[in-house]
């Protein structure tokens, strides 16, 4: 009888594990179709190991901008290994007063290291609580799926810091540029954030939106 429950429990558990993959990889072919959960997979008689591989966070980005930010993702296709992997990882160069606005991944948690200077993070829960850190070289910080959050350089000097997602394709809405960069009736900005015409218009004008 026992024997039986322990079959049963084992069963109850292999049950629940859901088998993302029945082969071993799927590496992004960028000609062919994408979908939710990915591209399609290239040919395996096509892979190379320079599929697993990525060369580009390891050159900072240009930071003369808007923000004084840079987002060097290491995304599916780019980063063609990690499709269907639930896996990616991204740069953030930050030089002084740089930030990374307000934004959500609707596809993936996030988590951030600090590798230089000093980086003041935080996310707003949807019970519109806020958890907010300092964070120095070496520290963590978890960032939810699909919650607004930021990154903002506190420090004297340029910040880095690298973030790991858990899908090859995570997902970005900005919300300064969701707002204010695109073709929504001033109006209708005015009537759903409280602002007042001049400052949407003023808004607008800044990140390349119209009336």
């Amino acid at each position: 009888m026992k024997i039986i429950i322990h079959i049963f429990f084992i069963l109850s558990l292999v049950s629940s594990i859901s088998f993302a993959s029945v082969q071993d990889f799927c590496v992004a072919d960028p000609k062919g179709p994408q979908s939710p959960s990915g591209y399609s997979c290239k040919n395996p008689d096509q892979v190379t190991e320079n599929d697993f591989a990525f060369s580009g966070l390891a050159k900072s980005g240009n930071t003369s901008n808007l923000i004084k930010a840079a987002v060097t993702p290491a995304f599916a296709p780019a980063f063609a290994g990690t499709n269907g992997l639930g896996v990616s990882m991204a740069r953030l160069d930050l030089a002084g007063g740089g930030v990374i606005p307000l934004h959500t991944h609707p596809g993936a948690s996030e988590v951030l290291v600090v590798i230089q200077g000093t980086i003041c993070a935080g996310f707003i829960s949807s019970a519109n609580k806020v958890y907010l850190k300092t964070l120095q070289r070496g520290d963590s910080m978890v960032f939810p799926q699909g919650l607004l959050h930021f990154q903002l350089n506190s420090g004297k000097g340029p910040a880095l810091a690298f973030v790991a997602f858990g899908s090859s394709s995570p997902g970005l809405q900005i919300l300064p540029f969701a707002l204010f960069a695109n073709d929504l009736p001033s109006e209708l900005v005015e009537a759903t954030t409280f602002l007042s015409d001049e400052q949407v218009r003023k808004l607008k004008g800044v990140l390349g939106g119209t009336d």
